[in-house]
């Protein structure tokens, strides 16, 4: 045994000196760490502070991007990438989980407290793969799908023939009525009656729009469909309880975790309640119905993945925890009064709005009344550092490469801290741009604005969160 005879004062000085001492070796160390990471691969570093320095300048307007915190970033680059584990928490095909195992489940335990789920699985690498998921489990191939079409605003994974989803199985598909570019549920329920689907889809990536749930869980169960939603773009808005929540209807849910979440990129399933399947599968001894939660964990893995991304669970951990407070119900708040602010801006510089305006985050513009294909403002506005997606509207003639139109979304300036204001200011440019898109000096005008306008939004709130950016580049 150690006895220490000092007196308090000189404990309190050894121990300041000591702590002087260690703080000054950290930061050795860092710069150390970082040095040596340097030399050895200067061309990723320098790539990487380039794409830094386009997402400090530039407003981001893509709808499925967003800004995700200092505690998530750093919580993807820790030791929990070195970690494969197989399986789920409890039951794993490698030793050592079981951090991991505590890890994951407090992923799945925060995301059922922040949908009111009683199931999640927090492993699918991306939404396209708990999509898939659901495939696997649900039906057969050449089983029917209805879903949302590609060019009225839908996914890849609803049916679209370029997809796994409208290869292996059969798609059909419900659109918007070209008058009022909101789906008319009517006409979805004449369609289902008709084709008699073992699935239906509802979700879009391009629909501004809340979903009638309620009335698709009836379509379905009249024509003894399974229904599933893919929620992937206003998870957050349905997270805040600022649009209904697809758990209460709809016999799985699936999201990514990123764009209005605000989390790492990656996918979930959810489920309301953790039914018996309703595909009469059951156990070989005792002849049970399998819960649904068995089918869905089984259809993940092994069924489309081997190890989970452990590093990536734990950011999604966080998200979900930053999700959960207060503040995360005034962010989405903004996002959506700052959607509906711009949307209205657009419609008044003689814009056409799809279903003409929104109820979420995003808005889906028909350039054609301005001369303009989708492509084309899409490679301009990049040139005033202003980042849209070319995307199709409905009944569209260009090509999906070209398009006659753009989606904007506000969960990334939001993020950065815009308000109304703002978002109108942000079109005025957009206006500009478009309606001078051969005009370099207009255009590089703008670019100086916008640049010079983003200064006073940083991708991280506080310095320490910009420090923490700047040491791992």
């Amino acid at each position: 045994m150690i006895i220490f005879s000092v007196t308090s004062e000189k404990v309190e000085s050894t121990f300041c000196t000591f702590g002087v001492r260690f703080r000054e070796q950290n930061i050795i160390n860092k710069i150390t760490r970082k040095s040596q990471l340097m030399l050895k691969d200067t061309k990723v570093q320098s790539l990487i502070k380039q794409e830094w320095n386009r997402q400090s300048a530039g407003i981001e307007l893509i709808a499925s991007e967003n800004i995700v915190s200092k505690q998530v970033m750093e919580t993807m680059g820790t030791c929990l990438t070195n970690k494969y584990a197989e399986g789920y928490p409890g039951k794993r095909y490698y030793g050592g989980c079981e951090v991991v195992d505590k890890i994951e489940q407090l992923a799945i335990d925060r995301a059922c407290e922040l949908y009111g789920a009683e199931y999640a699985n927090v492993q699918p690498h991306s939404g396209a793969q708990a999509n898939a998921a659901i495939y696997l489990m649900a039906m057969n191939p050449g089983d029917k799908v209805l879903g949302f079409d590609l060019s009225h605003g839908g996914h890849l994974t609803h049916g679209s023939p370029a997809n796994f989803s409208g290869k292996i199985y059969q798609p059909i598909f419900y659109g918007v009525e070209e008058e009022t570019g909101r789906i008319d549920m009517d006409r979805v329920a004449e369609i289902a009656k008709k084709e008699r689907p073992q699935m239906i889809v509802c979700g879009a990536s391009a629909y501004s729009r809340e979903w009638e749930y309620e009335r698709f869980r009836a379509i379905a169960d009249e024509v003894g469909a399974f229904l599933w939603c893919d929620m992937a773009h206003p998870a957050g808005l349905i997270a805040a309880g600022l649009l209904k929540n697809p758990l209460e209807y709809c016999h799985v849910v699936t999201t990514t975790t990123h764009k209005t979440l605000r989390g790492p990129r990656g996918g979930m399933i959810l489920a309301g309640k953790n039914i018996e399947n309703p595909f009469d599968i059951r156990w070989k001894k005792s002849g049970n119905l399998k819960k649904i939660s068995t089918l869905l964990n089984g259809a993940v893995f092994p069924g489309i993945q081997g190890g989970p991304l452990e590093h990536v669970i734990a950011a999604k951990a966080v998200a979900f925890h930053e999700a959960l407070q207060p503040a995360f119900i005034n962010y989405q708040k903004q996002v959506i009064n700052n959607a509906q602010a711009m949307a209205t801006a657009f419609v008044e510089r003689g814009y056409k709005v799809i279903s003409g305006g929104t109820d979420n985050h995003l808005m889906l513009i028909d350039l054609r009344a301005k001369g303009v294909t989708g492509k084309d403002a899409e490679n301009t506005l990049i040139k005033a550092d202003i980042t849209v997606n070319k995307n199709m509207v409905p009944f569209d003639s260009e090509s999906p490469f070209v398009t006659s139109g753009m989606r904007v979304g506000t969960a990334a300036i939001t993020t950065r801290g815009f308000k109304e204001a703002d978002c109108i200011k942000t079109v005025d440019w957009v206006d500009r741009v478009l309606t001078n898109i051969e005009d370099e000096d207009t255009i590089s005008q703008v670019r100086s604005e916008v640049n010079e306008y983003m200064a006073n939004f940083p991708l991280f709130a506080s310095e320490e969160e910009a420090m923490l950016v700047e040491n791992i580049m």
